[in-house]
């Protein structure tokens, strides 16, 4: 933002939407490239979580020239679900998610914030549109402004509860669907896949059991920590 504000939460709803509008229109003009499979959409706040003393609330954007690993083990793993279920692996998981409660911090019109059961992070926070849709530039309007509110909304309480943590925020969106590798190799992917954000607070250090193993120890649940940021008091001002 032009303005000195250094923390994404003390941003306006209408702040917040002009940038998610700016990202939209970026990651769709970088997807008309042919040089390029992926668009990476990222936020660092605080220097734990690699942030630069500049002052000013950012995110950025990477474009590559491959599908990340990461990415394409997420995107394989949908593929199999839909596969055997003949469903969206993450709209079963809003199914169960809106069904159970404990772990729904915030519920919109059109989207769902939530810590996820198998949270790797203390919390861990996905933001999901309950409109199955696999890429992120073919968000609807009216699906924008919500994730503006839900956004202001989460990084609001997570300053509340926990002090202002550093964080990471990532966007999972689809490929480009280039004419060019392997045909059909995501051809179900506007079935199987379902964009979505991930907000993680840099609370606890990745050690080396992590490291080797991939396995993550998260020493608070996933249900308390929907229940802490439920709870917290926090200021839309």
């Amino acid at each position: 933002t032009p303005e000195h504000i250094g923390n994404a939460a003390d941003l306006s709803v209408d702040q917040l939407h002009a940038a998610l509008q700016a990202s939209v229109a970026r990651i769709a003009d970088l997807e008309r490239d042919t040089r390029f499979r992926y668009v990476l959409w990222f936020k660092n706040y605080g220097s734990v979580a690699g942030a630069g003393p500049i002052g000013h609330s950012r995110s950025q954007l990477i474009a590559t020239p491959v599908t990340p690993l990461r990415v394409k083990e997420e995107l394989i793993g949908a593929r199999r679900y839909f596969e055997d279920k003949e469903r969206c692996l993450v709209c079963d998981l809003l199914n169960q998610e809106q069904e159970a409660k404990t772990r729904v911090v915030v519920e919109s019109t059109q989207l769902i914030a939530l810590c996820p059961f198998a949270s790797r992070f203390p919390f861990e926070l996905w933001i999901v549109p309950k409109r199955h849709n696999c890429d992120f530039t073919k968000t609807q309007p009216e699906e924008l402004t919500d994730l503006a509110g839900v956004l202001k909304q989460l990084l609001s309480r997570l300053k509340v509860v926990l002090d202002d943590p550093p964080y990471n925020a990532l966007l999972h969106t689809a490929p480009m669907r280039h004419q060019r590798g392997k045909v059909g190799y995501w051809k179900t992917i506007e079935e199987d896949y379902h964009w979505h954000i991930e907000l993680i607070p840099r609370l606890t250090r990745v050690a080396g059991f992590e490291w080797g193993s991939g396995f993550y120890i998260n020493p608070t649940p996933p249900e308390e920590s929907a229940k802490y940021l439920r709870e917290a008091q926090w200021s839309d001002g």
